[in-house]
């Protein structure tokens, strides 16, 4: 079945894409690997080149492109390089951290932070994980406190995407311990603020390069127009950016698993067995006549997810769907092709190896596979 997501302006892109990350990341990657960190040097090439800031408007120095297919176009060639490492820092910029500022900021805070971001000099996080608060956001004890013309920020958050080389993080808090789901906010902490500490850079199984840290805040002070959206609406402003950020994790999943079926499609018509390619054994073409079905078949949802994200239409229950269902396949897929190179895919020299390390996180991060089928649960229970 013919695929038809993508125009001329897309496969040109493309070509963009797949230069900037033959020059400028996969020569550096494994290195970045083994050091447990993608150099700043990547982010500004990125910047140079167009590839991060696309959804900042231009008067703000980005691209000012609202269509998702453009990074859906850059999901996929990160993971036909398996620089995934790369690409989860990237997310997080263009899918969490830009749109926040771009959708909620004043101005003034576009005008301080947006062009920072489009260029890749400003790299930013949002702080919402706790050691006792995952997917329960309902349970962050991280407070702030208006005092003035200030606002002051205690707490601790883990396991941060861009932890390590952020210099705005958009920190979730209660600001009023009363108000329940309403006492909620958004404040921007900048880099260098006095009591805003790292703790380590976390050891992850995969995404060695991204680093993930923990954040700590003791007597934070910030300005009061540091503020990001309404005081109180915290919690509705995460949940409108949701959608957003839960296709962007379907749109890398559904990559990655196109990614791991190629390469081992190709890989058992070289590797010999029995005097003859291991993908003339049954088992095997029924192990990839399956895979690429299912691929396809959540290729075409995941496909209309991003049409109707286009067109601001895509729910919050449609985008829960398609981040559990595309990161469960991915997750699959690999592991069978793991399988399928035999002893070779448990090498991290070869990129299905690396797959499989990186591929763990997708149904844990963004929400768990759990809390998605319970949105959608609701949703059905509610009629």
């Amino acid at each position: 079945m013919q695929r038809t997501l993508f125009d001329k302006d897309h496969e040109a892109y493309r070509e963009t894409v797949r230069e900037f990350l033959a020059r400028e990341i996969e020569p550096n990657y494994e290195r970045w690997e083994s050091e447990r960190l993608i150099d700043r040097s990547a982010w500004l090439a990125a910047g140079k080149s167009g590839i991060v800031g696309l959804g900042v408007p231009e008067e703000f120095g980005g691209s000012g492109v609202t269509d998702y297919r453009f990074r859906y176009v850059v999901a996929e060639e990160i993971a036909r390089t398996a620089t995934t490492s790369f690409g989860s820092g990237l997310s997080l910029q263009d899918d969490i951290a830009i749109p926040y500022i771009a959708n909620l900021g004043t101005d003034e805070q576009k005008q301080r932070w947006l062009p920072g971001m489009a260029a890749g000099e400003l790299i930013g996080a949002i702080a919402m994980t706790e050691p006792g608060a995952g997917s329960d956001l309902q349970g962050v004890k991280t407070t702030a406190v208006r005092d003035g013309d200030e606002w002051v920020i205690n707490g601790q958050k883990t396991f941060i995407t861009n932890g390590i080389h952020s210099d705005l993080v958009i920190v979730v808090a209660r600001t009023d311990p009363n108000a329940g789901s309403k006492g909620f906010s958004l404040l921007v902490v900048e880099r260098g603020t006095p009591g805003f500490s790292r703790g380590r850079k976390l050891h992850k199984v995969g995404l060695a390069g991204q680093d993930t840290a923990e954040l700590v805040f003791e007597d934070v002070r910030v300005p009061a127009n540091n503020l990001l959206g309404t005081e109180g609406r915290g919690f509705v402003h995460l949940m409108e950016n949701l959608p957003l950020e839960r296709i962007s994790i379907a749109v890398n999943a559904i990559a990655a698993a196109k990614a791991a079926y190629r390469w081992t499609r190709d890989y058992v018509f070289e590797r010999k067995a029995f005097g003859k390619p291991i993908g003339d054994l049954q088992n095997t073409r029924f192990a990839l006549a399956e895979m690429l079905t299912e691929i396809e078949v959540t290729e075409s949802h995941i496909d209309r997810c991003v049409l109707a994200l286009n067109a601001d239409e895509l729910t919050a229950v449609d985008a829960s769907k398609g981040k559990w269902w595309a990161s469960e396949l991915q997750k699959r897929v690999v592991d069978r092709c793991v399988q399928l190179h035999g002893g070779y895919g448990y090498m991290m020299e070869y990129p299905i190896g690396r797959a499989y390390v990186d591929s763990r996180i997708q149904t844990i991060y963004g929400g768990t596979t759990e809390i998605m089928k319970e949105i959608i649960g609701r949703d059905i229970a509610a009629g």
